[in-house]
Formats: structure tokens, sequence, C-alpha cells
């Protein structure tokens, strides 16, 4: 009997991936016990306009300054004037598990999405302070200088969490504005971050 299958395969993948155009870029960002790392436009030259549909933040071991369940990597925007109060409704879910193989499972976690929210979206929460501990992850904003559309947005990271768990969480929203969106800020929501790069790539059109 003939089996047919409809299954995505590695040269599918490949090419969906070509089609996406080109990465290119646009900005390394560094910390060194950092407040926060900030993108905006026209600043040091950073591109966030129409230049790119689609722009990738690749965040690379974000290490806090300090340790502890409530320490969250987070990020926000800014949709002109200085202040990063875009109004933000998101959804959070994460899949986890212990390094001692004592539990694992996958959740959607209400106490990390917002609705309609001015604060920052956490991304990581609960990232380790100890001198092996990080996250890494990326995340996508389309089209952020639309002034007709939401700004949509989705993250993926994994962490290793303050008590010894490998955990990925997944975000993704928007940004329920009008005006384009011309910053973006990462920062853990207490204390600094000790270490970590942020790679800003805009994506070419297809």
């Amino acid at each position: 009997m003939a089996i047919i299958s409809n299954a995505v395969t590695i040269a599918d993948a490949g090419a969906f991936s070509a089609s996406l155009g080109a990465m290119t870029l646009i900005k390394t960002l560094t910390a060194s016990n950092s407040a926060n790392l900030s993108f905006v436009h026209g600043s040091s030259s950073v591109v966030l306009d129409s230049t790119y549909p689609i722009y990738v933040f690749k965040y690379i071991n974000m290490h806090p300054a300090t340790n502890g369940d409530n320490i969250h990597f987070a990020v926000s925007f800014r949709d002109g004037g200085t202040d990063y109060d875009a109004t933000k409704t998101t959804t959070f879910f994460a899949d986890y598990h212990n390094e001692d193989d004592s539990g694992a499972g996958i959740g959607y976690e209400t106490a990390h999405d917002l609705a309609q929210s001015t604060s920052p979206q956490n991304l990581a929460k609960q990232t380790g302070g100890e001198n092996d501990e990080s996250n890494s992850g990326e995340m996508y904003l389309f089209n952020p200088s639309s002034t007709t559309f939401v700004k949509h947005f989705i993250a993926r990271t994994n962490v290793y969490l303050a008590h010894n768990v490998s955990q990925t969480q997944y975000v993704a929203g928007y940004c329920n504005v009008t005006a384009a969106i011309d910053g973006v800020k990462f920062e853990f929501t207490s204390g600094n971050i000790e270490t970590g790069i942020i790679k800003l790539y805009g994506i070419k059109d297809s």
C-alpha cells in the first residue's frame, strides 16, 4: 500500500527561510552591568522603520546581576516621545524540565500575560543569576512603522531558571497603537543586565 506524506521536509523549510529574504545585521549591543539595552530608530545607527517589514532581535546569554525567582527579562516598546509605554496585549506559555528529572510539563501562565497594559512584557521569567545561568532567545517584530495596523511580535526564549530548571517560554502579542514603534528596550525587572549580547537584524521582503 502506498503511503503519501504531506509533512514539511528540511528542503521545504529551507525554501521557506530563503523566501523570507536575507537577514541584515543592523546593530549589536553588549551589556556590562547595564540598566537596559535599548534600540532607538535614528540613534547610534539603529534602523527601525519601513526599511524592513520584519525585525529580529537575538539575545544571547542574558545574565542578571542578581539572583531570585522574581527576576524577569522583559521588553518594552516606544511609540513616540521618550517613554516605553506602548499598550500591549499578549499571551504567555511555557514548557519545562527539572534538572534533577523530578518533573516536566507545559502550561499557559496568566501571571505573565498582559491585557491592554503599558507594563514591560516578560520574555524570560525567573532567569537565574548564578555564574552558569542565563537566557537566550529571539523576538520578531512585524512592520513597526505601520500607522494603520497594530504591531505584532513573537518571542521564544530558553531559560535556566533560578531553581535549576530548563524552561522554554513563548510570548506573542501586539502593541495596540496606531503610532509607529520607534524604540525597543530590554531589561531585567530588578537589577542590571550583568552580561549579554543583543543583535538586531532586518529581514528584506521576499
